[in-house]
């Protein structure tokens, strides 16, 4: 969970970075924006899922928060000053119109206007000062991620276990979402690629019918959510544990790629030096043509996020950054295999947070 001085410093510094903004108050309903500076989320797992609320933060540090009476205990962890619970419908009356007009005084009593709305004149001002800020990942976002880790890493280790021919795709999926969330101990939300790849044709995707048959490669490349983040990394199984030496040479391959791109994890890099290394390293093992997508991307609220590991990227690593590394290669008649792990990047390198074993058995 997010820290109330966590949440305290990224307003503050929200505010530094908007120095010649003529407002009193900042009113924000992106629910990235409550989460990342008031700790304000909305259980998506309950009746309130897909509804938020408003922030207003005030120059002299004030915050508040307005939302619907009826949203899941969740949103009581939010930091701020005032929490204001605006009544939508009381299971006596009818509700009172489309929910969000429930929220309509809120926005009047604080100047008339949603400041992260792109309808705004200053819209797209706030929202890059926020992404800009977001990159820089804060110690209680950190916790947040390995947390997120720790539940998909246990999905990962039922999979090496429990995989196997004659069980569809979507039994994959339930046993791994039923690990992932046994680990984080509460409801969680699961997904990503739990999918066969027979090669370019399919690189991924959700859980199907499909029946796995011995010598598939199934790729299990998916995020566990928890409050609002998510980790992202990757593990290809060949199901019924006897991989050929074809898929074993590209699974190798993947691995000095991965390998490659580690090298240049650290502050100050160019991020196109991390696709540059994955795609080097994958044109010694005469494959490069077999590597269609980027080389990774950041992680936190969104998936994903700054910054892109792709071939014109213009972005370089910051200390704070957390990011997926994900090389990947797809061959007709061999299948489609993908690695990944995540990393909090440092002033001279990174910190792992990922632990989950690479292997296709």
């Amino acid at each position: 969970m997010l820290t109330a001085d966590g949440c305290r410093a990224r307003r503050e510094r929200l505010w530094a970075a908007l120095p010649e903004l003529d407002v009193p108050a900042l009113v924000l309903a992106d629910p990235l924006h409550l989460r990342y500076l008031a700790n304000f989320f909305v259980d998506p797992i309950s009746l309130g899922g897909d509804f938020g609320g408003l922030l207003v933060l005030r120059r002299d540090g004030h915050a508040a928060v307005y939302h619907d009476r009826r949203l899941p205990p969740s949103v009581n962890a939010a930091h701020v000053d005032e929490r204001v619970e605006v009544p939508w419908y009381d299971g006596q009356t009818p509700g009172t119109g489309p929910r969000r007009l429930a929220l309509l005084a809120a926005v009047e009593r604080a100047g008339g206007r949603i400041h992260d709305a792109l309808a705004d004149p200053l819209g797209p001002t706030v929202i890059a000062a926020v992404e800009r800020l977001r990159r820089r990942k804060d110690p209680d976002e950190i916790d947040v991620l390995r947390s997120c880790a720790r539940a998909a890493e246990a999905g990962h280790a039922w999979a090496r276990r429990g995989v196997r021919p004659g069980m569809t795709e979507l039994d994959a999926y339930s046993g791994i979402s039923a690990a992932c969330t046994a680990a984080a101990e509460r409801p969680v939300i699961v997904y990503g690629d739990f999918a066969v790849s027979p090669g370019p044709a399919r690189r991924g995707g959700p859980p199907t019918p499909r029946v796995l048959r011995p010598g598939d490669m199934l790729i299990l490349d998916f995020s566990v959510v928890l409050d609002g983040y998510r980790c992202d990394f990757t593990n290809t199984l060949a199901v019924g544990g006897r991989p050929t030496s074809e898929q074993r040479r590209l699974f190798g391959a993947c691995r000095s790629a991965l390998a490659a791109a580690e090298r240049q994890l650290r502050a100050g890099t160019r991020c196109q030096a991390v696709y540059d290394a994955v795609r080097e390293a994958f044109a010694a093992a005469g494959l490069a043509d077999h590597f269609p997508h980027h080389a990774g991307h950041g992680l936190g609220l969104a998936h994903p996020e700054s910054p892109y590991f792709v071939r014109h990227s213009t972005e370089d690593l910051v200390a704070g950054d957390v990011v997926a590394v994900e090389p990947g290669l797809y061959v007709e008649g061999v299948g489609g295999i993908r690695i990944e792990h995540n990393y909090a990047i440092t002033a001279d390198g990174f910190d792992r947070l990922s632990s989950h074993e690479l292997a296709l058995t």
